[in-house]
């Protein structure tokens, strides 16, 4: 559920008694379609209350806030506001019918005026003009809120990146300055001997509830060899430790080449099972897929696969999304259990082998293609498909056609990864860009 800080305002020169039922409307509207609120509970006609709501505002976290204006007001009171709360803002006038008489509410003036004013002041608004019962309406102040509530988990979110990117992925560079400038983002630096230390030291017999679990979930467990599963579900284990030790809610890990010529094992698996913890993870410690799939995770309230675009189909108009094995064993078709196998190149385990399961999906990337942070975004439909390669994999149609796509891709530089969670949640991440003032790319 998300929160909504509703602050109803009005003047006391016009129809009082319309205008508190113009509020007591809304508050309907909005808890029968399941958003929790906070804020006053009269409507707010003069300064003297401003400074309680917004220490209220600060008491109860909001993941948007909506100035109903239930009648005409000036912009005053909703500049203080604006100015000391932070999130998504909703103006909301209600329309009233001409009949020749009294001018009861005049609300739509009033949020004209204090668009102007905010606007001048360099904020960031969305609108309504219509009444509370407005499906629409509903379902725009869901997207706000789900795009609000995604920009404020990310305020202050630690996530650990183990090693360093490999040379010649330029893709993977961090920009810890920018990450903590413009998302409120954290990182964590841990070395990866100081992990590897932690997995040796970690007994076989610790890991026998997880192996046995792993044994339901997926085949071919028993042909693999013993000794760098154990590696794999090790590592698994020491990451969940790291994450509860330093609060991480997201790893970026570099895996490869040490996973397999130091520990003896892959990397992936683990990372697939901290995925579907909804602790999001990258491969070769990128650390823009990590925010990418939080992102998603955050919005969709499901895992998010941080993936490679591997093949396009341009007479199908159909694309593959591909990565060794680390997506999230919730992804996999449930017509197919999926495998336990080893890397193809490296020849160690474990790797989670199956194909997506069928469904709307969003695909997105924080890129720094142009230095700066771009939002890239899409919709597509993962269809049902036979395996394309090992490793985990789907097939896809994208809203645009596939030439259009890749065009887009490689035209503009993009990064060779790409983040998907099942869903549509471009609406949201348009709202989170404009918010956080990024330019957007749509594929």
């Amino acid at each position: 559920m998300r929160t909504i800080a509703l602050i109803p305002i009005a003047r006391t020169t016009f129809d009082i008694p319309f205008a508190s039922e113009i509020f007591q409307r809304t508050q309907t509207a909005l808890s029968q379609a399941g958003f929790v609120l906070s804020g006053p509970s009269e409507l707010v006609t003069d300064s003297s209350k401003v400074q309680e709501i917004i220490h209220q505002m600060d008491k109860t976290p909001h993941d948007l806030i909506i100035l109903l204006y239930c009648s005409f007001a000036d912009s005053d009171l909703a500049k203080q506001i604006v100015s000391e709360t932070a999130g998504p803002i909703l103006l909301w006038a209600v329309p009233e019918e001409p009949g020749g008489g009294r001018l009861r509410l005049n609300s739509l003036c009033g949020i004209n005026l204090t668009g102007h004013s905010l606007h001048r002041g360099g904020y960031t608004y969305d609108y309504l003009y219509t009444l509370p019962e407005d499906s629409a309406a509903i379902e725009k102040i869901r997207v706000l809120a789900n795009a609000g509530y995604a920009i404020r988990t990310l305020k202050g979110t630690k996530i650990g990146k183990f090693g360093h990117h490999p040379n010649g992925f330029d893709s993977c560079i961090p920009n810890q300055t920018g990450l903590e400038n413009v998302f409120g983002l954290e990182l964590v630096q841990i070395e990866l001997d100081t992990l590897f230390n932690r997995v040796r030291k970690i007994s076989d017999h610790s890991i026998d509830p997880l192996r046995e679990d792993l044994n339901h979930k997926l085949d071919g467990l028993n042909d693999l060899d013993q000794a760098s599963l154990n590696g794999t579900l090790k590592t698994y284990q020491v990451m969940q430790e790291f994450s509860q030790e330093e609060n991480l809610k997201g790893l970026a890990v570099r895996c490869w080449p040490e996973f397999f010529t130091d520990l003896g094992c892959a990397a992936c698996g683990a990372m697939s099972l901290m995925t579907d913890q909804r602790i999001p993870c990258s491969c070769e410690a990128d650390l823009n897929g990590t925010v990418t799939q939080l992102i998603l995770q955050t919005l969709s309230g499901e895992p998010a696969f941080g993936t490679d675009l591997v093949h396009m189909d341009m007479e199908k108009d159909t694309a593959v999304f591909w990565h060794c094995g680390l997506a999230p064993l919730s992804m996999a078709d449930p017509k197919v259990k999926p495998r336990g196998i080893v890397h193809t190149n490296r020849k160690l385990p474990l790797l989670m082998e199956f194909t997506l399961k069928p469904g709307g999906v969003t695909i997105a990337r924080l890129s720094e293609a142009n230095r700066d942070f771009q939002l890239v975004f899409g919709k597509a439909n993962m269809l049902e498909s036979e395996k394309q390669f090992s490793g985990t994999s789907g097939v896809v149609r994208f809203e645009n056609s596939a030439r259009k796509v890749l065009d887009t891709i490689i035209s503009n530089g993009l990064e060779h990864h790409f983040s998907l969670t099942y869903g549509n949640f471009t609406a949201e991440l348009a709202t989170i860009a404009r918010y956080l003032k990024i330019p957007t790319l749509e594929l």
